[in-house]
């Protein structure tokens, strides 16, 4: 019996080992008798990302929710994460089911839940599904036909993708985008987003836009270590003005400018940011997860905006969402949601939202970031994730608790924040985060300085210090 935990954003397992169908059949039991608990007459939007099994395991669901008398609203081929939740929205269901493991690599996936809001269910209530998993599946999934749910109307075969076309047509100036003399590129990373992209932005130069569930060995990640290949296509391809690429289930974005040099996230919400308030004249709360950049406290500072801090997990994003009026959520993996769209990331919508102020301004992304280098000032951002044994990842953050380290190197400790994992803040604005997986096991070491160059300094001597 394998026990099944939901991580930072869902529960994700090995294909084959713990990631089974009878152990999908587990958790949408939980799901269906939680939903029933809370719910008149249930509801459920659901869907697959491109992912090996999708198909399979979506219909294991399926047959679950309709055998607890559950209505299931199913999107005929793969989807997107932010698809599946705005169709909750729309078809005023219950709850999302998303059969993906994000962006974790192809032996994956995973099971997302999404709450009636539009955006991940909230951790008080994906706690209490955890509670209702059985310790095995009693239903004989063989004996329930998925062609007659279909044909007695138990399972409604819906068209999300066209559902959320409508919506960003309606949200967008598409035309401007596709008119303008500007030249986008798009890397799916073989993921959901490739025929949405295709249809919205029929100009665009595209990338990996074809159906291969193994990601062609290469975790679905939007950063810049998986994203060679379009850092290549944008370098080579004289003329493109800017690109993106989004993870497997295209709720995070990764963002490129014209050189094929990455922008990681912390600049991308900065540039969201100064393009919602200075020239859309909107207003609003930000709200970001504790491994993104301090710069953002200081552009809020600038345009007088409210700004708080949560934990890692968008779903801590999502509750100050539905709640108050948030302008911008926003996390270091490239997950942010703006105000106008549902409270969940989209990676699709937050590259529009980016190709449409170049399109607007008429400047390039480079003018862009040094208008926002103005107010907050120039910085680097890197990431290197440690593979370490379980025994040594265990002592580090167990030293970290402890408040051991007071250095690393010729880095001294000026402060220490915990609120997610352990930020040491030192000179000059520079700082570091370590924090282990959530959904991996790894140990993740995150460094901003004022240089790529000296964030890796920075990261290369944590490393030394932990390994020593």
């Amino acid at each position: 019996m394998a026990n099944i935990k939901f991580g930072t954003d869902g529960w994700r397992a090995l294909i084959a080992k713990d990631y089974t169908v009878d152990n999908v059949a587990r958790v949408s039991i939980a799901v269906s008798n939680w939903l029933n608990k809370n719910y008149d007459n249930p509801s459920v939007v659901l869907g697959h990302d491109c992912r090996f099994g999708g198909k399979l395991f979506s219909e294991t669901v399926a047959k679950v929710l309709t055998k607890f008398n559950i209505k299931v609203r199913m999107s005929e081929g793969f989807v997107s994460t932010p698809m599946v939740s705005l169709g909750v929205l729309q078809t005023s269901s219950n709850l999302g089911i998303v059969i993906t493991a994000s962006h974790n690599p192809p032996t994956y996936n995973g099971y997302k839940l999404k709450a009636d809001f539009g955006g991940p269910l909230l951790p008080d209530h994906v706690s209490e599904v955890e509670e209702l998993i059985p310790d095995e599946n009693n239903i004989d999934l063989d004996e329930i036909n998925f062609s007659t749910l279909i044909n007695n109307g138990s399972v409604e075969i819906i068209d999300l993708e066209n559902m959320y076309c409508d919506h960003v047509k309606s949200n967008f100036d598409l035309d401007l985008i596709n008119n303008s003399k500007l030249n986008f590129a798009y890397d799916a990373m073989y993921g959901a987003g490739m025929n949405v992209v295709e249809r919205l932005l029929p100009n665009i130069k595209t990338l990996h836009c074809e159906d291969n569930p193994g990601f062609k060995g290469i975790a679905p990640e939007p950063i810049y270590k998986n994203l060679v290949e379009f850092s290549e296509l944008m370098k080579s391809n004289e003329g493109l003005s800017c690109g993106f690429a989004t993870d497997g289930d295209a709720d995070r974005i990764g963002l490129f400018s014209s050189d094929g040099s990455f922008v990681d996230s912390h600049h991308a919400i900065l540039l969201l940011i100064h393009y919602l308030v200075k020239y859309k004249g909107l207003k609003g709360k930000v709200v970001t997860a504790f491994s993104c950049t301090d710069r953002i406290k200081v552009m809020c500072e600038h345009y007088n905006l409210d700004q708080e801090t949560v934990k890692i997990g968008f779903k801590h994003i999502a509750g100050k969402m539905v709640s108050e009026d948030v302008l911008l959520g926003g996390e270091e993996s490239g997950g942010i949601a703006t105000k106008g769209h549902i409270p969940e990331r989209d990676g699709i919508w937050m590259g529009l939202i980016l190709f449409e102020f170049m399109a607007k301004s008429g400047k390039t992304i480079e003018e862009l970031i040094d208008e926002i280098y103005e107010i907050v000032g120039a910085f680097s951002f890197e990431r290197v994730d440690l593979h370490l044994t379980n025994e040594l990842k265990n002592k580090v953050i167990e030293n970290c608790r402890n408040n051991v380290y007071t250095s690393f190197g010729d880095y001294k400790i000026l402060r220490t924040e915990k609120i997610d994992g352990f930020k040491y803040f030192f000179e000059n604005d520079a700082w570091l985060l370590i924090r282990p997986s959530g959904t991996e096991p790894v140990l993740r070491t995150y460094a901003e300085s004022s240089s790529s160059e000296k964030a890796f300094d920075i990261l290369n001597t944590v490393k030394s210090v932990i390994e020593s």
